[in-house]
């Protein structure tokens, strides 16, 4: 994929005038960062719990003000104020400047599939309301239009999220979000998915990029990191470092693990 087509080009960390034994500067790997080059449409980062992988995506989400599933901003979200120094000190280096994207953790989906069914419920007691204290043309109108916005809300995320497996209620709401060229970060998407509904992610990813979007993951996930062609930074190092697939000490472990699992649970 040419450069052009790719709205973010690299990202580095101005660690000036920043003391570096305060979170999150203290976390290892964002006191070494160098340059990150996403020159890719799809570029993924591994490493165990507590390298700085999430913190990272959190303050870049920040840095490019990107809209949350299952909120309206990260700027609400006092959970990140610690991270919101570093999204200060982040350097952007761009192809075309882009303000379309948005964030996702597995928490916002959850938060999202909560608040879409309150919203759902809080059409029906509004219409409920409608129909018992108006008469005639205005409640009609005023019945009409709530149970209208309640329609368009179940034809886009076909009706109750509930009603399907987290997995299923998880890609049809990303796949729906999706709307066009931007920059989509997602924190372990993996998540609530079974493998196979991981090669599905894959496949509305690669369809996507086609389309000029671009994607920043973290995962542990074997299935993801073998995605065609990504960008793979291991975040394990004192420097994200780039790796290559069959190189990933979670690719090897779990490829061992599954060639021999007896060896393995025998010592546990």
């Amino acid at each position: 994929m040419k450069f052009s087509n790719i709205p973010l080009r690299q990202i580095s960390i101005d660690l000036n005038d920043t003391d570096i034994n305060e979170y999150p500067f203290s976390v290892n790997t964002i006191r070494g960062f160098k340059t990150l080059d996403v020159n890719k449409n799809v570029t993924l980062l591994v490493g165990e719990n507590g390298s700085g992988k999430s913190t990272f995506l959190e303050a870049l989400s920040i840095h490019l003000d990107l809209p949350v599933i299952g909120r309206s901003s990260l700027s609400d979200d006092d959970t990140l104020d610690n991270v919101r120094p570093l999204s200060d000190k982040l350097r952007l280096v761009w192809n075309r400047k882009v303000r379309n994207g948005f964030f996702m953790r597995t928490e916002d989906f959850f938060n999202f599939s909560i608040k879409l069914k309150e919203k759902q419920e809080d059409f029906d007691k509004l219409a409920k309301e409608y129909d018992e204290t108006l008469t005639g043309y205005g409640r009609d109108l005023a019945m009409g239009t709530t149970l209208a916005q309640k329609n368009a809300l179940n034809n886009k995320y076909k009706g109750n999220l509930d009603n399907m497996s987290h997995g299923e209620a998880f890609l049809h709401l990303f796949s729906e979000r999706i709307s066009r060229a931007g920059i989509y970060i997602l924190d372990e998407p993996e998540a609530p998915l079974s493998p196979s509904r991981q090669l599905t992610l894959i496949s509305i990813i690669k369809e996507a990029s086609k389309n000029g979007c671009q994607f920043i993951i973290a995962t542990h996930s074997p299935i993801l990191l073998a995605f065609p062609e990504a960008n793979i930074y291991s975040f394990d190092e004192l420097t994200p470092k780039k790796v290559f697939f069959d190189d990933i000490e979670h690719v090897n472990l779990t490829r061992d693990f599954l060639n021999d699992p007896k060896s393995f649970l025998r010592h546990l």
